[in-house]
């Protein structure tokens, strides 16, 4: 992939699940699970599809593709619950910590924007409540009333930005993504992006990035004009 030329940021937004926290495989399981219950199964692409939606939107997706005879709530009842018995204690992905306790030592302003409710985001957050309360603010797509469209419309990262105390001009974020569908809603805020994908995904998929990393542990925040790492 050619390189991208990297502009200076002054603010952050994070996406959270598959980048932060190590969700997706969780999700992947509880929807094959709902799927396979009725004997379907929940092909590759259609989880590529389905990676940063808001819930609803998922399930949407996965009930028209796995062709389930399921509504939308009871699909999102069955989903809520499978994930309440397992989201409980979700590790944190690598170099995941080390950067926004770097950034809040930098007095650099980060937000969280991510497609899951709030009610999930304090689940998932269990275990790592002080470190998710460095956030400046947490956006949560499926349940914010300001975010009109989910991923891969750019809402949710506009109203992010919008909500630091001094509000963020487009092309001073950098958002931080693992999904397709996050990339195309950062781009579209007129964002540039780093990438940390899911290694399955082809090179294609991720072409639309500005930087694409194999972990957050990867990341240089001198090439971005934020202060370097000093450990």
């Amino acid at each position: 992939m050619a390189n991208k030329v990297m502009r200076n940021v002054t603010h952050c937004i994070f996406d959270m699940d598959g980048l932060l926290l190590d969700t997706e495989r969780i999700y992947e399981e509880v929807t094959r699970q709902i799927a396979a219950s009725f004997g379907r199964p929940y092909p590759e692409a259609t989880r590529f599809r389905v990676m940063g939606t808001t819930e609803a939107r998922s399930a949407e997706i996965a009930i028209t593709e796995c062709q389930l005879p399921i509504t939308t709530s009871d699909f999102l009842k069955r989903y809520t619950q499978l994930c309440h018995e397992r989201l409980g204690n979700v590790p944190l992905l690598e170099g995941a910590e080390r950067l926004l306790r770097h950034l809040h030592a930098n007095k650099v302003p980060f937000a969280l924007a991510t497609s899951s409710g709030a009610d999930m985001v304090e689940l998932k957050s269990t275990y790592h409540k002080e470190l998710f309360a460095l956030f400046n603010h947490k956006v949560c797509g499926s349940t914010d009333k300001e975010v009109a469209n989910g991923k891969p419309a750019p809402d949710i990262f506009l109203v992010a930005a919008s909500r630091f105390s001094k509000p963020a001009v487009a092309g001073d974020c950098l958002v931080f993504e693992d999904s397709p569908n996050g990339v195309t809603a950062a781009n579209s805020a007129g964002m540039q992006v780093v990438m940390v994908p899911d290694p399955r995904l082809s090179e294609e998929r991720c072409s639309h990035a500005t930087q694409v990393l194999r972990s957050l542990a990867d990341f240089k925040p001198e090439q971005f004009g934020l202060p370097p790492f000093t450990d």
